[in-house]
């Protein structure tokens, strides 16, 4: 199916309607003159006749005045010859005087005299007589026993008047024309500012989609399409550096991943030749062990993100211990941490109010809290973990540490799914976006604050359960 563009579309739609309506004014405009100065001439001959029938009125009033005298008087000195001609029909229904001196043609027809006649009064007509020319006449009928006369009529041609209606309606017509083409003009114009950047807007979408984020659309005008160029631009940059998060969430996970399965392999080989030694084979099992929990781990980290990202995450509340929680978390990290040379400084308050969640979620939080913590911490440094009322409703869980810290840049994205701000450290960089996804699920907020070199705090705000 052939498509319709923007530019055929507003010439179809609001072109159309443009000219239609100027049409319809040019019309308006004609019939308006041409009826103005059609009833300017008809009122004009009413006057002159009711002039020539005041003074005809007189003459028959008077018994000594010949009002046949009269009637010849008044036609052959009708001062007005060159405008419009006046006529007297006698009886025999034929015109036997005129201003100018010439009788018409025996077989000019009168309309108006036939109207008057109908009426007894007087007729009007507008139109063409048998030479062609166009005139308008007014027709009056005299009293009975007028000295043989039976009616006076005017006649003007309206060649003039029609040539000057033409000159207006032309006139008129130019002037529309010429704004049609002023709105052709602006109007394509105008089209082209809208339907060029579109059509670029979509060639670069098309790029996009095929994966290349590297073109950007040039921003010409601060208007609205100037701001979709922005938003596409911004589209852009942020679907680049999520694709180039996503292939480095990807090189970090294999990384991760071969990481204990090497580990594990290697350990396997060894046990299987030296079967026979017992403290290899026991070291092996610790380690595969080990390893295979770190797997665990991993794997159930990206379920738990592949469940959040299509709505399939769910939480098994109840009422809980959150100390409980916690301390199992601290009590899990602090012998790793001691290995590594870290210190893990633990305040556990002796009691807190109860919290209604999902233990296991949220044992999974402080874990991978406490597990960063450690990961971006030197040997010497130190992690400091607290659980206090922030106030009467909520209960705060401070984890510190005096690690690397984080970069103002890359703080405010480090919640971001597949974001890694440091990339010398292991993680596959969607621990603290499953971590902060199950804490809002809760009701609380997980805040960071970090200085790069000093150290980060992760505060884990949850409600209490009322």
């Amino acid at each position: 199916m052939r498509k319709v563009t923007i530019t055929q579309r507003w010439l179809i739609n609001n072109l159309g309607v443009i000219a239609a309506m100027l049409f319809a004014l040019v019309v308006a405009g004609s019939l308006f003159v041409r009826n103005y100065y059609y009833s300017s001439a008809k009122q004009y001959l009413t006057s002159r006749m009711n002039m020539v029938s005041n003074l005809l009125q007189r003459s028959y009033n008077d018994p000594s005045a010949s009002f046949s005298a009269e009637v010849r008087t008044i036609v052959e000195n009708w001062s007005e010859k060159d405008k419009m001609e006046l006529m007297v029909v006698n009886a025999q229904n034929s015109v036997d005087l005129t201003s100018s001196g010439f009788i018409p043609e025996s077989g000019d027809s009168m309309p108006d005299y036939t109207e008057a006649q109908s009426s007894g009064t007087s007729g009007y007509y507008t139109g063409r007589i048998s030479s062609g020319e166009k005139v308008m006449s007014v027709c009056l009928m005299l009293p009975q026993n007028s000295a043989g006369y039976t009616a006076i009529r005017m006649v003007t041609s309206m060649g003039e008047v029609d040539r000057h209606i033409f000159s207006i309606t032309a006139l008129l017509s130019a002037v529309c024309l010429l704004i049609l083409i002023l709105v052709v003009t602006s109007g394509i114009y105008f089209i082209k500012s809208i339907a060029i950047p579109v059509r670029q807007i979509g060639s670069t979408a098309r790029r996009y989609a095929m994966g290349d984020f590297s073109v950007r659309i040039t921003k010409k005008n601060d208007d609205e399409i100037g701001e979709l160029c922005d938003i596409v631009n911004h589209m852009a940059s942020e679907l680049a550096l999520s694709e180039s998060m996503k292939n480095e969430f990807i090189s970090s996970v294999s990384h991760e991943l071969r990481t204990p399965l090497t580990a594990i392999k290697g350990w396997a080989e060894t046990i299987g030749s030296m079967p026979d030694d017992a403290e290899t084979v026991a070291k092996g099992m610790r380690v595969i062990g080990s390893e295979s929990e770190r797997l665990s781990q991993m794997v159930e980290e990206l379920l738990d993100f592949s469940r959040m990202q299509n709505g399939r995450f769910t939480l098994n509340k109840s009422t809980m211990d959150i100390l409980a929680e916690l301390g199992d978390a601290v009590l899990i990290y602090t012998e790793k941490a001691r290995r590594e040379g870290i210190d893990v400084i633990y305040d556990e308050p002796d009691m807190l109010p109860f919290v209604y969640g999902d233990k296991n979620r949220l044992r999974q939080v402080f874990i991978n809290v406490i597990d960063n913590a450690i990961k971006y911490s030197d040997k010497g440094g130190i992690v400091s973990i607290q659980a206090l009322m922030s106030d009467a409703e909520h209960i705060e869980i401070d984890i510190s540490d005096t690690g690397c810290g984080i970069s103002p840049k890359d703080l405010p994205k480090v919640k971001t799914k597949f974001y890694k701000a440091n990339h010398t450290r292991r993680g596959s960089g969607i621990g603290l976006a499953v971590a902060d996804e199950i804490i809002e699920m809760h009701g609380g907020k997980l805040e960071i604050y970090s200085e790069q070199g000093k150290g980060t705090t992760v505060t884990i705000i949850l409600p209490v359960q009322k």
